[in-house]
């Protein structure tokens, strides 16, 4: 059985919490945390949280079974764009350039490789 965690309106861009998430795509819990532990981008921290969760989310799901013996890994993990918040920069001569803070959602699926739950 698959437990569901998301994170909306993070205020990283989706390219570079990308980069992270490429990196646990497909991985076993344990070994994703580590990954995501030792990572020195900012997003490696947000998206341990969120793995955290998925797994807490797993365990509320399936009471009675213990973690270790589940073999969770990360079945899907992907993020989308959220919103921008457009601010204008002063520029020479009297202009003003357009900054765009991007901001995405990341949805983060863990699943168990016994069948038997």
């Amino acid at each position: 059985m698959e437990a569901v965690a998301k994170l909306n309106d993070c205020p990283t861009s989706p390219r570079k919490m990308r980069l992270v998430v490429d990196l646990i795509r497909g991985q076993k819990v344990e070994h994703a945390l580590h990954i995501l532990k030792y990572n020195t981008k900012e997003a490696s921290v947000r998206v341990e949280k969120l793995l955290l969760s998925a797994v807490a989310n797993w365990a509320a799901k399936n009471e009675g079974v213990r973690i270790e013996d589940a073999e969770l890994y990360v079945k899907t993990v992907f993020v989308d764009g959220g919103r921008q918040l457009k601010r204008l920069r002063p520029a020479p001569q009297g202009r003003g350039y357009r900054i765009r803070k991007r901001s995405n959602h990341v949805t983060l699926v863990v699943d168990s490789k016994n069948s038997a739950n």
